[in-house]
């Protein structure tokens, strides 16, 4: 009695599976790339988040795990937001660099912390 229960089962997920990779392959190959990823913001409104989030951690105004989420979230949209423009400068070097690193110390925290405001520093400059 219970095989015949089991294979409806096994059935459905199979179709499931095959329901999403055919959904992955209509995806265009960019819009593949960024499936997950943060939305990308405009980059002065991305740069001021990952400023705030920097000072943050700097001022160490948090938990430690507060601290990272609020980092990671931050860098990630910066991350984004890079891809979105094509912008391949040092800040969106050390954005992509840091968002997949893992394990983040306290330390290296507040190094990158410290690279973000010296990099962002500069005013960015919009795109007519």
């Amino acid at each position: 009695m219970s095989e015949p229960m089991a294979f409806p089962a096994a059935q459905s997920s199979r179709i499931q599976g095959l329901l999403l990779s055919l959904a992955a392959l209509s995806l265009a190959p960019v819009q593949a790339g960024v499936m997950g990823a943060a939305p990308a913001k405009p980059m002065p409104e991305a740069i001021s988040v990952s400023r705030k989030a920097a000072t943050a951690v700097l001022e160490k105004s948090g938990t430690s795990s507060c601290l990272t989420g609020k980092l990671t979230n931050a860098l990630l949209g910066l991350s984004s937001s890079c891809e979105a423009q094509g912008d391949r400068s040092p800040l969106c070097e050390l954005a992509n660099q840091a968002a997949v690193t893992t394990g983040w110390s306290m330390e290296f925290m507040e190094r990158t912390s410290k690279e973000l405001l010296k990099l962002s520093d500069t005013p960015v400059a919009t795109t007519p």
